[in-house]
């Protein structure tokens, strides 16, 4: 059998390829969802704990 001679890439070269392609695309998600904000509720007590909507929701959930 005859190999081929073209371009090969080889295994460090793949890893270093893919694990640059996955900090690229970790990257734009990261800028993409940079504009979305939490919005809060403002608070009359002084403490910092507030049980909202999803704090409510995990309770009920855990059986708290």
């Amino acid at each position: 059998m005859k190999e081929d001679k073209g371009e090969r890439i080889d295994r460090r070269g793949f890893f270093g390829a893919a694990g640059k392609g996955l900090a690229l695309g970790v990257g734009a998600v990261a800028v993409a969802a940079g504009g979305a904000e939490a919005s809060e509720e403002p608070s009359d007590e002084t403490g910092t704990y507030r049980e909202t909507d999803h704090v409510k929701a995990y309770y009920d959930l855990a059986r708290f």
